[in-house]
């Protein structure tokens, strides 16, 4: 059995922040959800949030997960108070506990299942996650034989100058065996410089303490300011590129490029510099994306280009082009072979097959059948001051430049618009539709005297 507890109580006021420090975003995701889905496929019984600054935020900012218990530690006295708050909710069990920050977003998954295997078999009555630092300043030093058997940790301050120079630090990740730990917890004192219980203290009480040692030592990595934040989402996002590239995805500028955990690239996909992918997205095999793109919750099929242009909860059609300067926000479905080109935006709009909008124009609130060429400069006008309203076109229709569709407008298939018109009313299928006032010339004009 495994219970997990993520301490999450804590300011943050480095962080100079309104912001709980365990719900700053780092690639689309909150510190304590990236905690959270790193220990998700251990499949705990039991998984517990020990909160305090800001509880109530951090409760609601996680009512989606199911089976997340909170608890809450008012005041917060260190680590090794915030999990002697469990001792009542973990009454009667008689597992494991394993005890992560959530302020530490970058373990994996693997990690924590290594953890895990080599803390029962070893039967360890408490196993610490450890790495080696260049730089160990600051972190609590581990001392342990061959074996991996700790003999004891010594805090930064602490240390003598030889001690300073071993370079193996304590994570501040452990998995306890929780009976025995439940019954130290009660012993520790607060007789330090913070004066804090510190659940560091616990590792001496124990027998036997065993370490397992991270390879990858930017795993451990903790965020306690903005600048740690930046690092964090700089490993996150070469860790992601890596992966995509692995995967037949190719970055012609990678550091130019940011992605979120929920964007997926089929492969032959190329992304050119400066695009950035946010929320869930889905980008078919052989697009060519960017330069200068941004993709929020939005979807591409095969062999889609897209040019410096936004995209935002938007559906893109197989073989079809968006840019350069266009803008697909939400509700917006492109079919396959459709063409949006510079300065379009589109809004919560159908576009069947093979539609053409390729210059200056605004489409919102309209459903335009298969085959219709919108002309430069043509603009539903889908509201009326209080209330949107549609605009339909039917096949095969092509609209003349600087045309004005007011909406409620249905028009037929194969109509034709004048360039310049403003239409207000419906107009039947194979109809030619002008809306635009006689052209007056007064030759010989001499203007005003």
């Amino acid at each position: 059995m495994l219970a997990v507890a993520v301490l999450a109580a804590g300011k943050g006021t480095r962080m100079k922040s309104s912001l709980p420090k365990v719900l700053q975003p780092l690639a689309g995701a909150t510190l304590v959800e990236r905690v959270l889905r790193s220990c998700g496929q251990l499949s705990p019984e039991r998984c517990l949030l020990i909160v305090g600054h800001q509880a109530e935020r951090v409760e609601r900012s996680l009512a989606h997960h199911s089976g997340l218990d909170f608890v809450v530690q008012q005041p917060q006295l260190g680590t090794g108070h915030a999990v002697q708050q469990l001792l009542e909710p973990l009454a009667g069990f008689a597992g494991d506990l394993l005890v992560l920050n959530g302020d530490v977003p970058l373990l994996r998954g693997e990690t924590l299942e290594h953890l895990l295997e080599q803390h029962r078999a070893s039967g360890a009555a408490v196993t610490l996650l450890s790495a080696r630092l260049a730089d160990p300043s600051g972190y609590g030093r581990v001392f342990a034989n061959d074996q991996g058997q700790v003999s004891g940790i010594v805090e930064h301050r602490d240390c003598s100058a030889e001690q300073r120079a071993h370079t193996l630090v304590n994570a501040g990740i452990y998995c306890f065996n929780w009976p025995k730990l439940a019954a130290v917890l009660p012993q520790l004192r607060s007789d330090n410089d913070q004066g804090e219980l510190y659940l560091t203290d616990t590792v001496a009480m124990l027998q036997p303490a065993m370490h397992l040692e991270v390879g990858d030592a930017a795993e451990i990595n903790g965020i306690n300011d903005r600048i740690q934040l930046s690092q964090c989402e700089a490993v996150l996002q070469e860790r992601l590129r890596r992966h995509w590239m692995a995967e037949g995805v190719t970055f012609i500028d990678p550091p130019s490029c940011t992605l979120s955990d929920d964007t997926r690239f089929g492969q032959d996909v190329v992304v050119e510099p400066q695009c950035h992918f946010r929320g869930s997205n889905v980008v078919g095999s052989g697009c060519r994306i960017g330069p200068g793109c941004l993709m929020e919750n939005s979807k591409l099929g095969d062999n889609v280009q897209v040019v410096h242009s936004v995209l935002r909860d938007a559906q893109v059609g197989a073989n079809s082009s968006v840019g350069p300067f266009a803008q697909l926000r939400p509700g917006t479905q492109l079919a396959a072979g459709c063409h949006v080109g510079n300065f379009v935006e589109i809004k919560n709009s159908t576009l069947a097959a093979g539609v053409k909008v390729n210059h200056l124009s605004y489409i919102g609130d309209a459903d335009l059948g298969a085959g219709v060429n919108v002309g430069a400069g043509t603009i539903t006008a889908n509201y009326d001051g209080v209330h949107k309203h549609r605009t339909v076109v039917g096949a095969g229709s092509k609209t003349g430049a600087n045309s004005v569709l007011v909406a409620p407008i249905t028009l037929g298939d194969n109509v034709t618009v004048g360039a310049g018109s403003t239409l207000t009313k419906d107009v039947p299928s194979g109809a030619l539709a002008l809306g635009r006032a006689r052209q007056l010339v007064r030759e010989d004009w001499r203007g005003p005297t």
